[in-house]
């Protein structure tokens, strides 16, 4: 039985090629009919409508692997599609451009892409590609690159309406990796955790012209993306802020949308340098949960009536390096762990921060190669998590996908099956409208199948 470490070595020296990166996009299959009591919705941020990984819709199959309908070679990058209606928008690299992209939901087909020049190199090898996903506000969708330029296009036709450069404009370095967070439409304000000085960790633009309405907070730029509240009847936007900085400096901030006044700012970031805040506060009631690995651990801040704060607690048995945990009824589910050896899914008391139980989902993989079966013990390493249909959708790190199902009492799995042999699948699913999109951000190690986007079928099946 070969070691997981084994298994993507053995595969990695097979030395199999990527197809073409521009070819249309191959389509497999209709999908299925909504059923007449489908409940379904449009996914136009990242974390979806709700922004906290929890989807509304209704029913969904639970049985593996699912059909694929179309698949769409793509380029470098780690960023979720977002979907209105029949129209997917995603953004990726192709050789020295980023390209914004514009087909149609359940076929592929393209209706525009909008191309720019980018030089962004990743500083640790990763991807060149962006990581900050597209936002769907009306008629125009928002992006930002790589390199921090921030545009608006039009939806309908791909034209550039305005577009704002934070290197240039805000005097922001590039980050370790790049800028990421995906910017959050609230009212009329386009807000973004830009990260520059004097005052510009967080700005709000207006989202008709571009132009800046506030600037708040003296932190730097995170990858985790603001997310909205009410909060005692008012609505507050939590951000957390936090990159590269030395000494390093990060938190939490609670900031008035309208005039970006900020309430409080709550200090959490690893005293190590080369880290970062990653994963989306996730707000329930009157209380926000924020946590971050090496070795910052999670908090619980509870939001006062009078918008000053008091921290719950903390510990260091919750530390999620980038995926964003889901709270559901009193629990906190997310996979703990810096590193794919080290990862594990964990239920948390929300109340408490105690640890109600933990596993290490894994299981054994037989593969072909060279011409002999083969063994692998693999498992979720990092994955990501959906809650939806009254369960769990799991994207494991290596490309498997799972439906689960989470109480505190324990863990189920429903079904599983491995949609890719590819690693570094980090990227939140999207769903809207029964259909599942996958990013694969790697070529697949089995088969040799180039990065891709991959839109499988969900519709049909039973409510839980």
């Amino acid at each position: 039985m070969l070691t997981r470490r084994a298994l993507l070595q053995a595969l990695l020296r097979q030395g199999v090629r990527a197809g073409p990166v521009n070819a249309q996009a191959v389509v497999h299959r209709e999908p299925t009919s909504l059923a007449p009591d489908a409940v379904t919705h449009n996914w136009m941020s990242f974390l979806g409508p709700s922004h906290n990984g929890v989807s509304t819709e209704t029913p969904l199959r639970r049985d593996l692997p699912p059909p694929l309908v179309w698949e769409l070679a793509k380029g470098s990058g780690y960023a979720s599609p977002a979907v209105v209606g029949d129209r997917l928008l995603f953004i990726h690299r192709l050789d020295d451009e980023e390209v914004v992209e514009c087909v149609h939901a359940e076929t592929g087909a393209s209706r525009w892409r909008f191309r720019y020049p980018t030089r962004y190199e990743d500083r640790y090898g990763y991807n060149n590609g962006p990581r900050s996903s597209p936002v769907i506000d009306g008629d125009r969708v928002l992006t930002v690159s790589a390199e921090g330029r921030l545009q608006c296009l039009d939806l309908e036709t791909g034209g550039e309406v305005w577009r704002r450069d934070f290197r240039t404009e805000y005097d922001v370095p590039q980050d370790f990796f790049g800028t990421a967070s995906t910017p959050l439409v609230e009212g009329r304000a386009l807000i973004v955790n830009v990260g520059g000085p004097r005052g510009a960790c967080v700005v709000g633009f207006d989202t008709a012209t571009g132009q800046e309405r506030w600037r708040a907070g003296e932190w730097g730029p995170s990858y985790a993306s603001p997310v909205p509240a009410t909060i005692h009847g008012q609505r507050r936007v939590f951000v957390f802020a936090g990159g590269e900085s030395q000494p390093p400096g990060g938190g939490l901030l609670s900031i008035e949308p309208v005039t970006g006044t900020v309430d409080f700012a709550v200090s959490h970031r690893s005293r190590t340098y080369e880290s970062v805040n990653a994963a989306c506060p996730v707000v329930f009631g009157n209380h926000v949960f924020i946590s971050a690995s090496y070795r910052a651990g999670g908090s619980l801040v509870e939001v006062l009536p009078d918008f000053t704060h008091r921290v719950v607690w903390t510990t260091q048995d919750f530390a999620l390096h980038f995926n964003t945990p889901i709270y559901c009824d009193g629990y906190l589910y997310g996979f703990d762990g810096r590193n794919q050896g080290d990862a594990s899914l964990a239920c948390v008391d929300a109340m408490t921060g105690h640890v109600v139980w933990r596993e290490a989902p894994t299981w054994t993989e037989t593969f072909e190669q060279n011409g002999q079966t083969r063994e692998s013990v693999l498992g979720t390493a990092r994955g990501s998590l959906l809650a939806v249909d009254g369960q769990f959708v799991c994207l494991g790190e290596f490309g498997h996908l799972i439906w689960m199902d989470l109480t505190a009492t324990g863990y189920t799995e429903i079904s599983r099956t491995w949609l890719v042999a590819a690693r570094e699948s980090w990227t939140l699913p999207v769903l809207s409208r029964g259909l599942l999109y996958v990013t694969q951000n790697t070529r697949d190690l089995m088969n040799g199948a180039p990065p891709r986007l991959l839109c499988y079928d969900l519709r049909g099946g039973k409510a839980v």
